[in-house]
């Protein structure tokens, strides 16, 4: 008994803790209790502070890219690749959205997306941005302010019907456009948000009826632009000359600095998207370069056996090809699978372009149906087969995400997020075209069309090749 009571009193020592130390914290008054646990309390508070900071930099930041998609990059990319009669009107169109959708988005646009409704609307709580405050809204983002997550989902809001405007390039009227598309921003763009995004959507990955995979908008901004797009050049009708007349685009130069800034800008649109500055950011990052890169060979490869030569045109098409294929893919594949997915998509949407466009005749002037209503299709359903749990366990931990883990289902739903999106994307544009056509008419006259939209609509141009 002895020889143990010696061993505990000299296991201080051994430990290195001084007798008195002991002796000091044995005597120790309570009251430091309470002390210690607030100190604990301020130590999570700050972590929590830091990560919540660093959260809304990176978010700011990807609001800030998603932007510089719509002005400058996708005002060059199409500006570039229309007449130069029409870069102004073409660049007006893609301006107009900046300004037009994000008045729309705080008085209403924001609540029918991301507001309390049913299956397929928000409702109303946060008409003119009601309780859209500075404290997290924890059914999207609980570690960044409601109104940086309102003003990044805007970014997206502007560059969806901004996409449509590459399918009626040189013959629509500004009113029209203006009026076109931002009722498509309410009615066809805000709907499909809340159905994949928002929380009772009818396509949520998490409670929805047809749990569709979407990470970053495949469905709510490539195939609803992309399909709208085509409706919109079949029903306003060709170019006058077209296809006989030759209509090259008239600065390469512009169009390729525009891609290489969409390029850029889609950082922020597929990581930005894990909303927050995490690991799953990192992957949706390097996801999206990838297929971006894989997309640019593969279209560059078919035209070169196609055309034997391989054009920049081709090169910045894949490209952009790749990175709205990848799109919903980016937050739930591994890189291989996002090499894989861009490399079919270069490859496909190309064909879309030379082949189908050409064999059906359809005037749509800047390819917007063939790269995102094509390419976000795709993108779609490869994410149903590639997603996979061990980049983002959407359905559990424990639960199987894609095919590629076993769970073939997820095909379905992603047929079914398709489908609706192209259902919703077809009869909202045909509705509102014809009202639009009714009351103010869409087309501006073959005059007008042949002096070009900057002249005609505006009332400048470009250019003055005389100073």
């Amino acid at each position: 008994m002895r020889s143990r009571t010696f061993k505990l009193l000299l296991l201080p020592a051994f430990l290195g803790i001084p007798a008195f130390a002991l002796a000091q914290t044995a005597s120790a008054p309570a009251a430091s209790a309470p002390a210690t646990q607030a100190q604990i309390a301020a130590l999570q508070q700050a972590v929590q502070n830091a990560q919540s900071a660093g959260d809304n930099a990176w978010m700011l930041v990807s609001a800030a890219l998603v932007l510089l998609m719509t002005g400058p990059g996708l005002a060059l990319f199409y500006g570039g690749l229309v007449r130069k009669k029409n870069i102004l009107a073409t660049m007006m169109q893609s301006f107009a959205m900046m300004g037009l959708v994000t008045i729309l988005w705080a008085v209403v646009g924001y609540s029918l997306a991301f507001g309390h409704g049913n299956s397929f609307i928000g409702g109303f709580e946060h008409l003119f941005l009601r309780g859209v405050g500075l404290a997290p809204n924890t059914d999207y983002a609980p570690t960044i302010p409601e109104q940086t997550y309102m003003i990044y989902q805007l970014m997206f809001a502007i560059i969806t019907p901004a996409l449509i405007t590459g399918a009626f390039a040189e013959r629509m009227k500004f009113s029209a456009m203006a009026v076109f598309l931002s009722l498509w921003s309410l009615l066809v763009y805000s709907p499909m948000a809340h159905m994949v995004w928002g929380v009772g959507g009818l396509l949520n990955a998490t409670g929805g009826h047809f749990p569709s995979l979407d990470f970053a908008g495949g469905t709510v901004v490539h195939v609803t632009s992309g399909v709208s797009a085509l409706v919109t050049c079949i029903y306003l009708g060709k170019r006058i000359g077209y296809p006989q007349t030759n209509m090259p685009p008239h600065s390469m130069v512009l169009s390729f600095i525009g891609a290489c800034l969409l390029w850029v800008g889609w950082f922020g649109f597929n990581a930005g998207s894990a909303l927050a500055a995490s690991p799953l950011a990192t992957s949706a990052f390097v996801n999206t370069h990838f297929a971006a890169a894989a997309a640019a060979l593969g279209w560059t490869v078919a035209e070169w056996i196609h055309n034997g030569k391989p054009t920049a045109l081709g090169a910045i098409s894949g490209a952009v090809a790749g990175l709205v294929a990848i799109t919903p893919a980016s937050g739930f594949v591994q890189p291989f699978a996002a090499l894989a997915i861009g490399l079919v998509a270069g490859i496909f949407c190309s064909f879309m372009v030379f082949a189908v466009k050409s064999r059906l005749g359809y005037d749509d002037s800047l390819d917007a149906f063939g790269v995102h209503g094509a390419g976000g299709t795709l993108g779609a359903l490869l994410t149903g087969l590639f997603a996979t749990r061990a980049i983002n366990a959407a359905f559990g931990k424990d639960v199987p995400t894609g095919a590629i883990d076993g769970h073939w289902g997820q095909m379905l739903n992603q047929f079914a997020g398709v489908a609706v999106a192209w259902t919703i994307s077809i009869i909202g544009t045909l509705v509102l075209l014809f009202v639009v056509d009714k009351v103010i008419g869409l087309r501006v006259s073959p005059d007008q069309e042949a002096a070009g939209l900057d002249l005609s609509q505006h009332g400048e141009e470009g250019y003055d090749l005389n100073s």
